[in-house]
């Protein structure tokens, strides 16, 4: 999944938005107030990592992930720099980006034209503005995150440091306008209008719509519905839905977990006649903090896509796996995160891809994997 070119260009442009953004010298988010009604906000992000493969892939890319998308090398697996801007009925973000998990998760970007392709699109996290149409309905219009699942494109907001099988194949962002109401103090609701299933440049002539409801069942749980439905190329309509669950259990202890079902129309190359097939993905994620600095984290799951819709596997062998984790995050103070992790996948077919002299693939795969991440 991971493409082999370099992470030059990408690097460049974050660099330069530093330097252009003035970050200050302290290691913190910096605020400007130009008067009571507005400010901007300067920040960025570092997560580097190294991870270890057990199949020692041969090409070091690492199959059916986003991160950390490369065996045996240390790698800035994202870094950011933001400038967010909230006043009164006016808001927005644009965020630049580099890493090896932007490589990997910006591949599929389409290209049609010159004018098109994930040149441009892989360094752009999120460039939106919003406007605020009445005191409980936003508009914005833009680059921004998706409104599907439970995890989050930056490591830090997630419960464990590798993304779960659901959130690496869903989209992580969106390009086109949102509406976001505050319906009552426990409901959120949002549409979207974008150009598709992950993709900033358009691929086709038709646009998607996207629907989301957060509902606060009480203090400490919040449960989402989420869908999606589109035309992907060659006019093959796409279902997506999911609910998912966040909850914390006590002072202590939290619980993340979500299904998500999907469902695509598609013709059969022989007969051309209309089919359909689907997929599924599920995840139990519970983390237990065992002092306000350490917390040990535990991931199950299952995954199911029988017609390689959204997983290809590189052959006519389908995608369905399970996979486990088991965490350790160290918070040694509020900026700074050490995680480390070991995963485990048991596929129903040999599709993970192997090293050594005579590489074959295999039915297993496991990694482990630690980041230092620093938000400033």
């Amino acid at each position: 999944m991971t493409p082999p070119a370099p992470l030059r260009d990408g690097l460049v442009a974050v660099a330069s938005v530093a330097l252009l953004l003035g970050l200050p010298a302290p290691l913190r988010a910096q605020t400007v107030s130009t008067d009571s009604s507005r400010s901007i906000t300067i920040g960025a992000f570092v997560d580097a990592a190294y991870a270890f493969d057990l199949n020692r892939p041969a090409t070091r890319d690492r199959a059916f992930t986003t991160q950390p998308a490369r065996h045996n090398e240390f790698t800035v697996n994202l870094a950011f720099v933001e400038a967010t801007v909230a006043r009164r009925r006016v808001r927005g973000r644009l965020a630049l980006q580099a890493g090896t998990s932007v490589q990997a998760n910006y591949a599929a970007e389409p290209r049609q034209g010159t004018v098109s392709g994930d040149a441009l699109s892989r360094t752009v996290q999120e460039a939106y503005v919003g406007y605020q149409l009445t005191p409980t309905l936003w508009i914005d219009a833009g680059v921004f995150f998706s409104h599907l699942g439970m995890e989050t494109w930056v490591s830090r907001d997630n419960p464990v440091y590798t993304r779960s099988l659901v959130a690496d194949f869903s989209p992580y962002y969106s390009t086109g306008v949102r509406a976001t109401w505050q319906l009552s103090s426990a409901v959120t609701a949002r549409v979207d209008v974008v150009n598709g299933w992950q993709n900033m440049s358009e691929n086709n002539e038709d646009k998607s719509l996207g629907v989301r409801v957060d509902v606060a069942a009480n203090a400490t749980t919040t449960v989402s519905w989420y869908g999606y439905a589109g035309n992907e190329p060659g006019a093959q309509r796409r279902l997506f839905n999911g609910v998912g669950v966040l909850s914390r259990l006590s002072d202590r202890a939290e619980l993340l977990a979500q299904v998500d079902v999907g469902w695509q129309q598609h013709r059969d190359s022989l007969t051309a006649a209309a089919q359909s097939s689907g997929w599924y993905g599920a995840t139990l994620i519970t983390r237990y903090w065992v002092r306000p600095s350490l917390a040990v984290v535990a991931r199950a799951e299952r995954f199911a896509d029988g017609n390689q819709i959204v997983v290809r596997t590189g052959g006519l062998l389908p995608f369905r796996a399970n996979s486990a984790s088991l965490g350790i995050d160290v918070r040694p103070e509020p900026r700074v995160l050490w995680r480390t992790e070991a995963r485990g996948y048991a596929a129903d077919a040999p599709v993970f891809p192997t090293g050594g002299r005579l590489p074959s693939p295999s039915r297993q795969s496991g990694v482990v994997v630690t980041s230092l991440t620093l938000t400033f």
